[in-house]
């Protein structure tokens, strides 16, 4: 797999993960805070985020094909319905942290996402610390239900 493909799903995982912590009481960004429904910037996936607890977490609701045959040949079967960003915290600086699975690579990396408006999420993957890092902006698809 080259590094590129890694980075992007490392970025992917990322967005989850900031999408998927935040506390009910620290969703003062915008109407809809970091929960909704969220989609990566090809328009491959969609990540339902919503609170878990006291943290918060993002499950894939629609995959294109693509990325369910990524995802198979990674070594997960079923795409739809996989739990990605898993126990999301909100930061002091505003930011969110919390662990994301990448279904491609089979792995759970850590990474970090910002909103920057209501309907925009920039989302930070690296490989092993701050070293071969990437950013992507996520959309809004649906308010929180």
């Amino acid at each position: 797999m080259r590094i590129s493909r890694i980075l992007l799903a490392l970025t992917a995982a990322a967005a989850l993960q900031g999408l998927a912590a935040a506390p009910v009481a620290a969703q003062a960004v915008s109407a809809g805070g970091i929960y909704g429904v969220w989609r990566n910037p090809k328009n491959t996936v969609h990540v339902d985020v919503r609170p878990c607890g006291a943290s918060a977490c993002g499950y894939v609701v629609w995959a294109d094909a693509d990325a369910q045959a990524d995802a198979r040949k990674g070594g997960t079967p079923d795409l739809i319905g996989l739990q990605l960003f898993r126990n999301f915290n909100q930061q002091a600086n505003g930011r969110w942290r919390g662990r994301v699975f990448v279904p491609d690579l089979n792995a759970t990396f850590s990474g970090a996402a910002e909103l920057i408006d209501e309907d925009r999420l920039r989302a930070r993957g690296c490989l092993i610390a701050n070293i071969a890092c990437k950013s992507q902006v996520w959309v809004r698809v649906a308010a929180p239900r």
